[in-house]
């Protein structure tokens, strides 16, 4: 069994959108993740729910919702063409907003529970050595809590990289623009093509394995660390 162009090209566009949805989830999901630590809010319940909803939601539903919001009737499509961005659904761009709404949780959780285990003691610590908040955060908090930060980039790749149901919704399954991996897969299947379906998912086997052991390696070495 060989890998087809279109295989190799699915390959492609799935780790390009996966790698481009957790940078955009690292810089969204760090200061609402900060927020949700620190804050006595009385809205930090409705928002810590509305971030976590994708994980209860069927994916589809999801999808559907955005694409009916980003169609050329619904609010978000009407203001990407007002901006001159056209519509974005059946695009790569799409593919990308639907993701990083997707893959929010596993973003922002690991990110939250690395933020409450560091506290608000260093950030008073920095203040008496009259670091500025921004500082403080920079240099003190983001650092002790890079093992979240490993946690949230690790999952939220491969979260992308896992997509099915939200990403046939919203990009559908166009060769080349927004065919990624899992739908490659399912039109292998559909094709009676077993032979090829079995050769990517046997890969998406090995890379989930490699990604888990990765993650197992990152909260090892922290509980070490924090012992």
């Amino acid at each position: 069994m060989h890998l087809t162009h279109d295989d190799l090209h699915a390959l492609w566009l799935t780790l390009r959108l996966a790698s481009l949805t957790t940078l955009i989830l690292l810089v969204l999901a760090t200061p609402l993740a900060w927020w949700l630590a620190t804050t006595r809010s009385r809205w930090a319940a409705p928002v810590s729910a509305l971030v976590t909803m994708p994980l209860v939601l069927p994916p589809t539903v999801l999808g559907f919702y955005l694409l009916v919001s980003l169609g050329p009737q619904g609010w978000g499509g009407q203001l990407t063409q007002s901006l001159g961005l056209g519509l974005l659904p059946f695009t790569f761009s799409g593919l990308v907003l639907a993701s990083v709404i997707y893959s929010l949780p596993f973003a922002v959780q690991p990110l939250q529970r690395a933020f409450e285990a560091v506290g608000r003691r260093p950030l008073e610590v920095a203040a008496t050595l009259r670091a500025s908040p921004l500082d403080a955060f920079f240099s003190v908090v983001l650092p002790l809590a890079r093992p979240g930060l490993v946690t949230a980039a690790i999952l939220s790749f491969a979260h992308t990289v896992g997509e099915f149901g939200v990403v046939l919704m919203i990009g559908g399954n166009i060769p080349e623009q927004t065919r990624v991996v899992s739908t490659q897969i399912y039109g292998h299947v559909e094709a009676l093509d077993y032979a090829q379906a079995h050769g990517l998912s046997a890969a998406m086997v090995v890379f989930s394995f490699v990604v888990l052991m990765a993650l197992a390696l990152v909260n090892r070495h922290t509980a070490r660390v924090a012992s």
